[in-house]
């Protein structure tokens, strides 16, 4: 995937070789709503394939690639014709040729295509489907295919003028012959893939109508590795928006919010979609509302094994149909098998009340919050330890079901694989920042006993944290570590991994356990140079290039550097901080879902690719916006209207366009330390 062209205008994408030219192979195509339009558009020039130079992105959703053809007649070896494919996600591609050489030039253009109207599913688990017979033209202007899973079309702006054929079981072939161009002139045709599945996928989401629902901001610093981070990654978050077509009925905004990541999770996913939603708080509040109400929607009415759905348990994933994936999971078309969408959903809903979310919109979106709260203190309450954990009732859904989801997601310090039923040590975290949130939300609500229930929960959930979680350590940079995980007995998992990076923010730890936190957190096992590893590279079973077990992922990065700027631990965020920066650099900005773990000082001159990661990927685009965020320590406080911004590092930044309360924010941080804040939002206050 690192050497595939992507560009992407969700829900539709195109996956293009670095020449442009589409053959077939894994996952080259036009892509719409999971389903493969074309997987072939093939051109040729006089039975001859251009001869590429150059590809060059034009926008996250446009790309150019440009060719030349020679002609053996030329008396130079400089080429005389230039070939330029303008493809654009969710459209097709304009072709462009120019005569730059001193004769005429006659050509025979072929454009040849076919599909297998694959599902994603399919192309991701690298399954050869059988070509779908191509059946013909349209009035001499087009090619057509369908099949019992979806129907696709290829169009064309002028007419051909040889003839327009199915090829039998390949495809069918567009041709214009001849093609007559004198010295200087251009010739140009467009092409427009079209298709859909069969049936179409009821409340599945669309291209967004409305603008994006934030504006970017203008970051003034010497650091220009950051200012690229977040422009880049805003220009991919706006091509990986959706629309929730369930929403937005009552003439009022559409509900958006941000796919998981291009090409394999194109779709409202619960946990990557809350934490993109929650990276942006900074810049206003209406992708959390959007994103709030399209989970909230879908938010689970009864039990059903199949679906793992269970009343207040928040959408994992959301599909146009039920599709067998790797490892023989079946998945349905709506499934909830994730421990953490939940109080994430909670959490939400309580920082975007903090940053100014309407006060009809937080009352409107409360009893939805409610019942995820009730499923999590449900949940936790059927557990003998008091734990949030996850135990799959059914084999073929997902075995692991947090942000760490693949099969061997879960090590301990021998390298051996550990099964549920597991509580997750970054779970509980969540569990307890959503009890605190609600709570908080709820005594601003006049509701002072359920407060309290709450807070009498949250309470008791650290302390079993405490007891059960802490392992000691005999050779690593502090005495103890958290575990991964908690099984049977209840028995700690033994071995580092960096899920403990996300406790930091959640309030779960005391201070004396951020500290702890914080020294894993930079010291080589885990700082690689580029980043944070997510398995320590001490123990067995790591490994640079395991999905899990030693990559190096931009959000959990990007998270860790929050929590250690929010505890004050700004030595070691700026550690890991500068690894992703200089990443950045070497990925073009467009940060991966991940890569590996190798440490930048044996001599990798720059961080590898991770073969089959998403890029652009919703969680890691949004990652720009959350460092910076954690580099100015905002913390707004809507029930006392106050906003402190405690910058994290002595460095000269200005951020203008940030959003409180609907309205426009500007802050400066000085080289000593010193921050500014020139206006604030009527009723608010500056407190440091």
């Amino acid at each position: 995937m690192h050497d595939v062209v992507i560009c992407v205008d969700a829900p539709a994408f195109a996956a293009s070789p670095r020449d442009g030219q589409l053959r077939g192979a894994h996952v080259q195509g036009f892509y719409d709503h999971d389903r493969r339009l074309l997987h072939t558009l093939c051109l040729l020039l006089n039975d001859r394939e251009p001869e590429p130079i150059g590809v060059q992105s034009l926008s996250p959703h446009q790309v150019r690639f440009t060719a030349v053809l020679r002609d053996p007649r030329d008396r130079t070896d400089d080429p005389t014709m230039i070939v330029e494919r303008v493809r654009t996600a969710g459209m097709g591609e304009t072709i462009s040729l120019r005569n730059v050489g001193t004769r005429e030039r006659r050509l025979r253009v072929e454009l040849a295509a076919a599909t297998d109207l694959a599902d994603i599913a399919d192309v991701k688990r690298g399954l050869r489907r059988a070509p779908v017979p191509c059946t013909g033209s349209r009035g001499g202007v087009g090619l057509e295919w369908r099949s019992a899973s979806g129907h696709a079309e290829l169009r064309t702006t002028a007419s051909v003028t040889g003839p327009a054929v199915a090829d039998g079981p390949e495809g069918g072939t567009l041709t214009w012959s001849p093609v007559v161009l004198r010295p200087g002139e251009s010739w140009q045709v467009t092409v427009t893939v079209v298709g859909r599945a069969v049936p179409e996928p009821p409340g599945h989401p669309i291209r967004p109508g409305d603008p994006t629902p934030w504006s970017e901001p203008f970051v003034e610093t010497d650091d220009r590795r950051l200012r690229d981070l977040v422009s880049w990654g805003l220009r991919d978050l706006d091509a990986l928006r959706l629309a929730d077509p369930l929403g937005g009925t009552d003439g009022g905004a559409e509900d958006q919010f941000i796919a998981a990541g291009c090409p394999w999770y194109l779709t409202l996913f619960g946990r990557d979609s809350l934490w993109s939603a929650r990276m942006l708080l900074p810049l206003g509040t209406d992708l959390a509302r959007g994103t709030l109400w399209a989970l909230a929607r879908r938010q689970g009415k009864e039990h059903d094994v199949f679906r793992e759905e269970a009343p207040g348990r928040i959408l994992h994933e959301l599909r146009p149909a039920t599709a067998l994936h790797g490892n023989g999971m079946l998945l349905p078309s709506h499934y909830y098998g994730s421990v953490d969408a939940t109080p994430l959903f909670v959490t939400l809903l309580v920082e975007a009340w903090h940053w100014g979310l309407p006060d009809a919109e937080v009352d409107a979106l409360l009893p939805y919050a409610e019942r995820a709260m009730r499923w999590v203190l449900e949940r936790t309450g059927e557990d003998t330890d008091g734990l949030l954990r996850y135990n799959p009732p059914r084999p073929d859904g997902l075995r692991h079901q947090s942000w760490k989801d693949s099969e061997d997601a879960v090590r301990d310090a021998e390298g051996r694989h550990i099964e549920p039923p597991l509580a997750l040590c970054e779970v509980q975290g969540y569990a307890y920042e959503a009890a605190n949130g609600l709570a908080e939300l709820l005594q601003h609500r006049n509701r002072p006993d359920e407060a309290q229930q709450l807070l009498n929960w949250a309470t008791a959930l650290k302390k079993r944290f405490a007891d059960l979680f802490w392992l000691p350590s005999a050779d690593g940079p502090a005495a103890r570590y958290v575990a991964i995980a908690v099984g049977h007995g209840p028995t700690p998992v033994s071995g580092p991994a960096s899920n403990m990076g996300q406790l930091l923010s959640t309030g779960i730890l005391d201070e004396d356990g951020c500290r702890d936190v914080a020294a894993w957190l930079a010291h080589p096992q885990f700082n690689s140079g580029w980043g944070l590893r997510s398995r320590s590279a001490a123990v067995p079973g790591f490994n640079p290039l395991s999905y899990h077990g030693g990559s190096v992922w931009t959000h959990d990065t990007a998270i860790a550097v929050g929590g250690l700027c929010a505890t004050g631990h700004h030595r070691e965020a700026q550690a890991l901080l500068h690894g992703l920066l200089d990443a950045a650099t070497h990925f073009g900005y467009r940060m991966p879902e991940l890569y590996a773990g190798d440490a930048r000082s044996n001599g990798s001159p720059a961080p590898l690719a991770y073969p089959a990661a998403c890029r652009p990927q919703g969680w890691s685009a949004a990652s720009g916006v959350a460092v910076l965020a954690a580099l100015l320590g905002l913390r707004p406080d809507t029930a006392r209207r106050t906003l402190a911004a405690r910058p994290a590092m002595r460095v000269p930044i200005k951020v203008r366009g940030l959003v409180l309360d609907g309205r426009p924010l500007a802050v400066e941080v000085t080289e000593d330390g010193g921050c500014a804040v020139p206006e604030l939002p009527e009723g608010w206050r500056y407190v440091g």
